[in-house]
């Protein structure tokens, strides 16, 4: 990954994982209301690192890719049961656990990315 790559791949990861911690923070005490505006973030990132390699990705696309790399998401789920509906503290941790996994999938798509544009180069 050059350095322009990364520099913009953390600008991109970051904004998704911000959005995704004001979700999980304003939403904690309705457990699962925080998933659609969670996985939109997600959506838009994956496709946003897709174009900084050159690799358009459907919304469909960065929907499975979603799928592969989100074990994580059902820790975050459970989470949110146990201590979603504590106000204030259950926030804090559902925003952090939403933008720690969102900040996770980035880079692993990022890496994903990463590795197919430079087999496209060297076939």
């Amino acid at each position: 990954m050059t350095d322009s790559q990364n520099s913009k791949c953390h600008g991109i990861i970051h904004t998704a994982s911000l959005a995704a911690a004001a979700a999980g923070g304003g939403m904690a005490q309705l457990p699962g209301s925080d998933a659609i505006p969670i996985t939109a973030a997600q959506i838009t990132m994956i496709i946003s690192l897709g174009a900084v390699f050159d690799i358009p990705v459907s919304r469909s696309a960065a929907q499975a890719i979603l799928k592969g790399l989100a074990g994580a998401a059902g820790g975050r789920f459970v989470s949110q049961l146990l201590v979603g509906w504590i106000l204030g503290l259950g926030n804090v941790i559902n925003a952090s656990t939403a933008a720690a996994i969102t900040e996770k999938l980035g880079w692993k798509a990022a890496e994903k990315f990463d590795r197919e544009s430079r087999q496209r180069i060297t076939a």
